[in-house]
């Protein structure tokens, strides 16, 4: 790991340094440099079609760019497959309900973290689901099946969030929930926040982001074409409010 700068601090949990990626022929990011602090959150907005999901793909390991770098906690991961990222604390927020439908609940995490944990630690990390989702807690003989969609994206989201990544990669939570689900998920996410995770949140529907974030970057067409606080919102900004 990288040491430490000169005051002392740790260096960003995540920095992309004049990145560029695409798909193909497609040329998706242009020259984006963009920083997350350690314990720091960061909303990424912009119109459909602004590179938003490749820039998380690449924040995650999941795209390899073309040009520029990827640091993570100081440590230049260009190139380095996605579960590299993960072993480094980097995690990508599922998309969808990947979910065991005819599982319940408990059953359904109980699998994952036997996997990551041993049998021996699955409890506490049950407890700390339910901690986290309680709504999960109430629901926990129920069939994952059915679960409301929300509850579906909860029951992923606990998959990842018990283990306190170092950075989580947050793209579209809010997609398809019901406000009061939306709601509860960013509470979950102001709650992992305030213990230490760093949040790389890419939204559509941008207020709960903006109510979490310390930093806001503007994205179009591949390039980054603002940057600043939340409080900062000039006619750029605005801009962006209005295309999302």
């Amino acid at each position: 790991m990288a040491a430490a700068d000169a005051a002392g601090q740790r260096p960003p949990v995540l920095e992309l340094v004049d990145v560029e990626a695409g798909y193909n022929q497609f040329h998706a990011l242009f020259g984006v440099s963009l920083t997350v602090p350690a314990a720091g959150a960061v909303a990424l907005i912009g119109p459909n079609g602004a590179g938003k999901t490749s820039l998380a793909r690449v924040a995650s390991g999941l795209v390899i760019p073309t040009a520029g770098r990827v640091l993570i906690d100081g440590v230049d991961m260009t190139g380095h497959p996605a579960h590299h990222f993960a072993l480094a604390g980097v995690a990508q927020a599922p998309e969808g309900r990947s979910i065991f439908s005819t599982l319940t609940v408990e059953e359904n995490l109980a699998l994952t973290f036997r996997s990551t944990c041993g049998r021996n630690g699955v409890k506490d990390a049950l407890d700390r689901a339910y901690e986290l989702f309680p709504r999960l807690g109430e629901r926990r003989r129920q069939n994952a099946g059915s679960l409301s969609g929300g509850e579906q994206r909860m029951l992923t989201l606990a998959r990842v969030l018990v283990w306190r990544p170092r950075l989580l990669v947050a793209d579209e939570l809010s997609l398809g929930l019901a406000p009061i689900i939306c709601t509860e998920v960013y509470r979950v996410l102001e709650r992992i926040l305030e213990t230490g995770t760093a949040l790389l949140i890419v939204e559509q529907h941008i207020d709960h982001a903006l109510a979490l974030a310390h930093n806001v970057v503007g994205l179009e067409r591949g390039h980054v074409t603002f940057e600043g606080g939340p409080d900062q919102i000039d006619d750029r900004l605005s801009y962006f409010l209005t295309r999302n």
